[in-house]
């Protein structure tokens, strides 16, 4: 790997380490600072896609609302990188204390981000999260560990 190629990587990182540090602090202006504007996301709540920074959002909010205290868990990050684009994949998990007191461990989930840079900065322009399913149910399985 290249000395530029290793920088980017770094960058990267910490990039996640915001996200991570945002969704900790349920602060929604930190998190839409580390998207683009127009970024598509493929989350795990309906419907199929959501365009832009305030769709994004507003998935952000909603969950905030459930939780009084929360945390992100990212594990097995991975990353491809290019000088203007990069991809990253890893298995993440959001726990905490739900609002009427109950701690929940979460559910770990499949993700992978896009990001651009976009003066100087990489920004996260598509996400997929997913859960994976048992195709003979139909229905997703919600207790795998990586």
């Amino acid at each position: 790997m290249t000395a530029l190629r290793e920088m980017h990587e770094a960058e990267l990182r910490r990039h996640i380490d915001k996200v991570v540090a945002g969704i900790g602090a349920k602060d929604v202006e930190a998190l839409r600072r580390l998207y683009t504007p127009d970024v598509v996301s493929f989350d795990v709540e309906p419907p199929l896609r959501h365009v832009g920074i305030e769709a994004k959002l507003h998935n952000w909010r909603n969950v905030f609302t459930f939780f009084e205290k929360v945390a992100y868990e990212v594990r097995d990050l991975a990353f491809t990188v290019g000088d203007e684009v990069a991809y990253g994949h890893f298995f993440g998990r959001l726990s905490g204390t739900l609002r009427n007191g109950t701690a929940t461990s979460g559910m770990w989930v499949r993700a992978t981000l896009c990001f651009r840079k976009i003066d100087g900065e990489w920004l996260i322009a598509h996400d997929q999260v997913s859960v994976p399913f048992d195709i003979s149910t139909g229905k997703g399985v919600t207790d795998l560990t990586p």
